[in-house]
């Protein structure tokens, strides 16, 4: 069988035998989703790409652990997660509000139809939206992130989050409300 031809599952299985190469395969099918999760989760660049090569590492070296049968991503995650939660704690006073981070994913289009003040508008909400994600907790800004921007199914977060949908769906629901809430006080300030 060629290594075009695999499966996760076999992948999973010759990184367990010591294959770097369909490693590496796992590593450039996920880094870009997993720098974007970090990205989400801690607020920094440098913080986000250095969190998620470092949950990379750990999930080679503890590759023997993975069940071949599941699946990678959701495994590699939890490690992930861990190191983002851990990095939010340790370094609190440290990280950078959403704000900082720039236009990397948000509206990147530009409609040229705009006249200044729309685009001036555009970015000022831009802005309040980024203030209020970062200030909500970090698991309501986690399910926003998984949903939204990850745009992952309810399955796929549960799967994620090792929970049921119902608990996704609860999460989800609350942590909206709470985002809600916090745009409100920047429009309303």
């Amino acid at each position: 069988m060629r290594a075009d031809d695999l499966d996760e599952g076999s992948i999973v299985l010759r990184c367990q035998k010591g294959d770097k190469e369909m490693y590496g395969r796992l590593v450039k099918k996920y880094m870009q989703r997993a720098y974007y999760v970090a990205l989400g989760l801690v607020g920094s660049h440098d913080s986000a790409l250095d969190l998620s090569q470092e949950a990379f590492v750990r999930a080679y070296r503890s590759i023997q652990k993975l069940n071949p049968e599941g699946k990678f991503y959701t495994w590699y995650y939890q490690i992930l997660r861990n190191l983002c939660f851990n990095y939010l704690r340790d370094n609190a006073r440290h990280a950078h509000p959403f704000s900082e981070i720039g236009d990397q994913r948000i509206d990147q289009i530009a409609d040229s139809s705009d006249d200044a003040s729309l685009t001036v508008e555009k970015d000022e909400m831009r802005e309040q939206l980024w203030n209020a994600i970062d200030a909500l907790k970090p698991n309501e800004r986690e399910i926003i992130i998984l949903k939204d921007f990850q745009e992952m199914s309810y399955k796929e977060i549960a799967a994620t989050l090792e929970c049921p949908i119902g608990t996704v769906m609860s999460r989800l629901y609350t942590a909206r409300q709470a985002l809600k809430l916090k745009m409100e006080s920047y429009l309303n300030a």
